[in-house]
Protein backbone atom coordinates (compact mmCIF):
# COMPACT_ATOMS: atom_id res chain seq x y z
CA UNK A 1 0.00 0.00 0.00
CA UNK A 2 1.55 3.69 -0.48
CA UNK A 3 0.31 7.13 -0.16
CA UNK A 4 -0.17 8.81 3.90
CA UNK A 5 -1.59 7.19 6.84
CA UNK A 6 -3.73 9.23 9.30
CA UNK A 7 -0.27 10.46 11.20
CA UNK A 8 0.67 11.74 7.78
CA UNK A 9 3.73 9.72 7.36
CA UNK A 10 4.03 8.78 3.77
CA UNK A 11 4.05 5.36 3.24
CA UNK A 12 5.91 4.19 0.53
CA UNK A 13 5.41 0.22 -1.29
CA UNK A 14 8.66 -1.37 -1.89
CA UNK A 15 7.78 -4.69 -2.96
CA UNK A 16 7.99 -2.92 -6.58
CA UNK A 17 10.38 -1.16 -8.65
CA UNK A 18 8.97 2.30 -9.37
CA UNK A 19 10.15 4.43 -12.22
CA UNK A 20 10.81 7.39 -10.06
CA UNK A 21 12.99 5.66 -8.03
CA UNK A 22 14.86 3.78 -11.22
CA UNK A 23 15.39 7.11 -12.54
CA UNK A 24 17.24 8.17 -9.70
CA UNK A 25 19.15 5.51 -9.05
CA UNK A 26 20.94 5.55 -12.42
CA UNK A 27 21.34 9.13 -12.06
CA UNK A 28 23.07 8.22 -8.54
CA UNK A 29 20.73 8.79 -6.20
CA UNK A 30 20.27 7.55 -2.97
CA UNK A 31 16.37 8.03 -2.89
CA UNK A 32 15.74 3.95 -3.94
CA UNK A 33 15.39 0.60 -2.53
CA UNK A 34 16.79 -2.86 -3.35
CA UNK A 35 13.94 -3.60 -6.03
CA UNK A 36 14.60 -0.08 -7.82
CA UNK A 37 18.30 -1.19 -8.04
CA UNK A 38 17.85 -4.53 -8.72
CA UNK A 39 15.37 -4.29 -11.76
CA UNK A 40 17.77 -1.48 -13.00
CA UNK A 41 20.95 -3.77 -12.97
CA UNK A 42 18.43 -5.54 -15.15
CA UNK A 43 17.73 -2.61 -17.66
CA UNK A 44 21.52 -2.05 -17.66
CA UNK A 45 22.32 -5.62 -18.90
CA UNK A 46 20.18 -5.50 -21.23
CA UNK A 47 21.96 -1.78 -22.29
CA UNK A 48 24.67 -0.43 -20.09
CA UNK A 49 23.94 3.26 -21.65
CA UNK A 50 20.67 3.46 -19.72
CA UNK A 51 22.25 5.88 -17.08
CA UNK A 52 23.32 8.07 -19.51
CA UNK A 53 19.88 8.13 -21.02
CA UNK A 54 18.63 9.01 -18.00
CA UNK A 55 20.99 11.69 -17.82
CA UNK A 56 20.13 12.90 -21.51
CA UNK A 57 16.67 13.43 -20.40
CA UNK A 58 17.26 15.61 -17.52
CA UNK A 59 19.97 17.40 -19.56
CA UNK A 60 16.94 18.21 -22.31
CA UNK A 61 14.55 19.35 -19.57
CA UNK A 62 17.06 21.95 -18.40
CA UNK A 63 17.97 23.01 -22.52
CA UNK A 64 14.07 23.55 -23.38
CA UNK A 65 13.48 25.13 -19.70
CA UNK A 66 16.28 27.89 -20.72
CA UNK A 67 14.86 27.84 -24.04
CA UNK A 68 11.37 28.88 -23.28
CA UNK A 69 12.58 31.18 -20.09
CA UNK A 70 14.27 33.24 -22.91
CA UNK A 71 11.67 33.29 -24.80
CA UNK A 72 8.95 34.62 -22.22
CA UNK A 73 7.52 31.98 -20.83
CA UNK A 74 7.23 32.50 -17.26
CA UNK A 75 4.82 29.52 -15.67
CA UNK A 76 5.86 25.53 -15.76
CA UNK A 77 3.59 22.60 -15.03
CA UNK A 78 6.12 19.99 -14.37
CA UNK A 79 3.92 16.25 -14.49
CA UNK A 80 6.38 13.13 -13.75
CA UNK A 81 8.53 15.55 -11.81
CA UNK A 82 10.57 12.62 -9.92
CA UNK A 83 13.01 12.60 -6.63
CA UNK A 84 14.67 16.15 -6.87
CA UNK A 85 17.91 16.51 -8.52
CA UNK A 86 20.05 19.85 -8.88
CA UNK A 87 19.51 22.04 -10.91
CA UNK A 88 15.77 21.78 -10.72
CA UNK A 89 13.25 23.09 -13.23
CA UNK A 90 12.40 25.89 -11.01
CA UNK A 91 16.38 26.78 -10.37
CA UNK A 92 16.75 26.77 -14.59
CA UNK A 93 13.49 28.81 -15.24
CA UNK A 94 14.54 31.21 -12.27
CA UNK A 95 18.03 31.68 -12.84
CA UNK A 96 16.46 33.51 -16.20
CA UNK A 97 13.35 34.54 -14.65
CA UNK A 98 13.47 35.31 -11.06
CA UNK A 99 9.27 35.73 -11.16
CA UNK A 100 8.84 32.55 -12.71
CA UNK A 101 5.98 30.10 -11.04
CA UNK A 102 6.75 26.34 -11.10
CA UNK A 103 4.34 23.68 -9.79
CA UNK A 104 5.77 19.78 -9.93
CA UNK A 105 3.60 17.12 -9.88
CA UNK A 106 4.17 13.18 -9.36
CA UNK A 107 2.06 10.38 -7.66
CA UNK A 108 5.15 8.85 -5.64
CA UNK A 109 4.91 9.35 -1.87
CA UNK A 110 8.87 9.11 -1.99
CA UNK A 111 8.76 12.29 -4.18
CA UNK A 112 6.49 13.84 -1.39
CA UNK A 113 8.64 13.16 1.03
CA UNK A 114 11.75 15.17 -0.36
CA UNK A 115 9.09 17.60 -1.82
CA UNK A 116 10.42 20.43 0.20
CA UNK A 117 13.78 20.70 -1.61
CA UNK A 118 11.44 21.54 -4.61
CA UNK A 119 10.15 24.20 -2.58
CA UNK A 120 13.00 26.84 -2.37
CA UNK A 121 11.75 29.68 -5.00
CA UNK A 122 12.86 32.88 -5.25
CA UNK A 123 10.82 35.63 -3.95
CA UNK A 124 10.00 36.43 -7.18
CA UNK A 125 8.44 33.80 -7.99
CA UNK A 126 6.77 30.42 -6.69
CA UNK A 127 7.49 26.52 -6.52
CA UNK A 128 4.74 24.17 -5.39
CA UNK A 129 4.07 20.62 -5.22
CA UNK A 130 1.36 18.52 -6.12
CA UNK A 131 0.89 14.93 -5.39
CA UNK A 132 -1.24 13.63 -8.02
CA UNK A 133 -1.31 11.01 -11.11
CA UNK A 134 -0.67 11.56 -14.81
CA UNK A 135 -3.94 9.45 -15.29
CA UNK A 136 -5.99 12.17 -13.52
CA UNK A 137 -5.36 15.29 -15.81
CA UNK A 138 -8.80 17.25 -13.87
CA UNK A 139 -6.85 16.77 -10.43
CA UNK A 140 -3.60 18.16 -12.02
CA UNK A 141 -5.42 20.82 -13.59
CA UNK A 142 -7.17 21.86 -10.87
CA UNK A 143 -4.39 21.86 -8.24
CA UNK A 144 -2.13 24.18 -10.53
CA UNK A 145 -5.11 26.61 -11.54
CA UNK A 146 -4.67 27.63 -7.67
CA UNK A 147 -1.21 28.57 -8.26
CA UNK A 148 -0.57 29.15 -11.76
CA UNK A 149 -2.78 31.83 -14.10
CA UNK A 150 -4.47 29.33 -16.61
CA UNK A 151 -5.43 32.37 -18.85
CA UNK A 152 -1.84 32.98 -19.50
CA UNK A 153 0.79 30.84 -21.40
CA UNK A 154 2.31 27.52 -19.57
CA UNK A 155 4.75 25.10 -20.67
CA UNK A 156 3.72 21.96 -19.83
CA UNK A 157 6.44 19.38 -19.03
CA UNK A 158 6.26 15.59 -19.78
CA UNK A 159 9.81 14.75 -19.55
CA UNK A 160 10.58 10.61 -19.95
CA UNK A 161 6.80 10.14 -18.46
CA UNK A 162 4.35 9.15 -21.50
CA UNK A 163 6.59 5.82 -22.46
CA UNK A 164 4.86 4.86 -18.42
CA UNK A 165 1.59 5.37 -19.84
CA UNK A 166 -0.21 3.05 -22.78
CA UNK A 167 -2.56 3.95 -25.24
CA UNK A 168 -5.17 1.71 -23.34
CA UNK A 169 -4.52 3.76 -20.68
CA UNK A 170 -5.86 6.95 -22.69
CA UNK A 171 -1.86 8.19 -23.11
CA UNK A 172 -3.24 10.90 -26.01
CA UNK A 173 -6.07 11.76 -24.51
CA UNK A 174 -4.32 12.79 -21.19
CA UNK A 175 -1.91 15.00 -22.99
CA UNK A 176 -4.97 16.50 -25.26
CA UNK A 177 -6.68 16.74 -21.71
CA UNK A 178 -3.57 18.71 -20.00
CA UNK A 179 -3.09 21.09 -23.01
CA UNK A 180 -7.04 21.96 -23.56
CA UNK A 181 -6.72 23.60 -20.54
CA UNK A 182 -4.06 26.22 -20.95
CA UNK A 183 -4.29 28.92 -23.19
CA UNK A 184 -2.81 29.84 -26.95
CA UNK A 185 0.81 30.51 -26.51
CA UNK A 186 1.83 27.64 -24.12
CA UNK A 187 3.82 24.89 -24.68
CA UNK A 188 4.12 21.15 -24.80
CA UNK A 189 7.89 19.77 -23.78
CA UNK A 190 8.27 16.49 -23.97
CA UNK A 191 10.79 13.83 -24.38
CA UNK A 192 10.43 9.80 -24.95
CA UNK A 193 11.95 6.30 -25.43
CA UNK A 194 12.02 4.63 -28.09
CA UNK A 195 12.00 1.10 -30.12
CA UNK A 196 13.00 2.52 -33.18
CA UNK A 197 17.07 1.92 -32.66
CA UNK A 198 17.24 -1.58 -30.75
CA UNK A 199 14.13 -3.46 -31.35
CA UNK A 200 14.89 -6.98 -29.33
CA UNK A 201 16.73 -5.09 -26.54
CA UNK A 202 13.48 -3.26 -26.19
CA UNK A 203 11.10 -5.66 -26.19
CA UNK A 204 13.37 -7.72 -23.35
CA UNK A 205 13.30 -4.80 -21.50
CA UNK A 206 9.35 -4.02 -21.66
CA UNK A 207 9.08 -7.70 -20.53
CA UNK A 208 10.81 -7.67 -17.53
CA UNK A 209 9.10 -4.57 -16.72
CA UNK A 210 5.56 -5.82 -17.24
CA UNK A 211 6.42 -8.83 -14.81
CA UNK A 212 8.02 -6.48 -12.51
CA UNK A 213 4.17 -4.68 -12.72
CA UNK A 214 5.91 -1.84 -14.71
CA UNK A 215 4.31 -0.70 -17.69
CA UNK A 216 6.92 0.59 -20.41
CA UNK A 217 5.01 1.53 -23.62
CA UNK A 218 7.66 2.64 -25.99
CA UNK A 219 6.28 4.65 -29.18
CA UNK A 220 8.29 5.21 -32.95
CA UNK A 221 9.34 8.76 -34.29
CA UNK A 222 5.95 8.95 -35.87
CA UNK A 223 4.15 7.80 -32.76
CA UNK A 224 5.36 10.06 -30.64
CA UNK A 225 5.05 13.03 -33.11
CA UNK A 226 1.38 12.56 -32.92
CA UNK A 227 1.31 14.21 -28.90
CA UNK A 228 2.29 17.19 -30.92
CA UNK A 229 -0.72 17.46 -33.32
CA UNK A 230 -1.70 20.78 -33.76
CA UNK A 231 1.21 22.47 -32.57
CA UNK A 232 3.62 24.86 -33.71
CA UNK A 233 7.02 22.42 -33.52
CA UNK A 234 9.79 24.80 -32.76
CA UNK A 235 13.12 24.07 -34.64
CA UNK A 236 14.54 21.50 -34.87
CA UNK A 237 11.05 19.51 -34.33
CA UNK A 238 11.31 16.31 -33.60
CA UNK A 239 15.02 15.45 -32.96
CA UNK A 240 17.04 12.32 -31.13
CA UNK A 241 16.76 14.06 -27.06
CA UNK A 242 21.02 15.10 -27.49
CA UNK A 243 20.01 16.85 -30.55
CA UNK A 244 17.39 19.27 -29.67
CA UNK A 245 19.66 22.56 -29.36
CA UNK A 246 22.58 21.21 -28.04
CA UNK A 247 24.24 24.62 -27.99
CA UNK A 248 21.97 25.15 -24.75
CA UNK A 249 23.49 22.96 -22.41
CA UNK A 250 26.52 20.88 -21.90
CA UNK A 251 27.10 17.43 -23.80
CA UNK A 252 26.07 14.27 -21.49
CA UNK A 253 29.54 12.02 -21.24
CA UNK A 254 28.64 9.09 -22.79
CA UNK A 255 26.41 10.32 -24.89
CA UNK A 256 27.49 10.18 -28.32
CA UNK A 257 28.45 6.38 -27.84
CA UNK A 258 25.76 4.98 -30.05
CA UNK A 259 22.65 6.43 -30.41
CA UNK A 260 20.31 7.50 -27.67
CA UNK A 261 17.13 5.78 -28.47
CA UNK A 262 14.76 8.54 -27.68
CA UNK A 263 12.62 11.53 -29.29
CA UNK A 264 12.47 15.13 -27.97
CA UNK A 265 10.58 18.14 -29.31
CA UNK A 266 8.87 21.49 -27.91
CA UNK A 267 5.92 23.07 -29.33
CA UNK A 268 3.98 26.04 -29.18
CA UNK A 269 -0.04 25.60 -28.76
CA UNK A 270 -1.60 27.92 -31.54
Amino acid sequence: MTGQDPTGAVEIDTSKPHPARMYDWYLGGKDNYPVDEAMGRQMLALDPRVPVMARVNRAFMHRSTRWLATNGVRQFLDVGTGIPTEPNLHQVAQRIAPDARVVYCDNDPIVLAHAAALLRSTSEGATEYLQADVRDPDAIIAGAGKILDLSRPVALSLVALLHFVSDEDGAHELVDRLLAALPSGSYLMMTHATADFSPEESAAATAKLKAAGVTLALRSREEFTRFFDGLDLVEPGVAVVPEWHPELGEPVPGQDDGVIPGYGAVGRKL
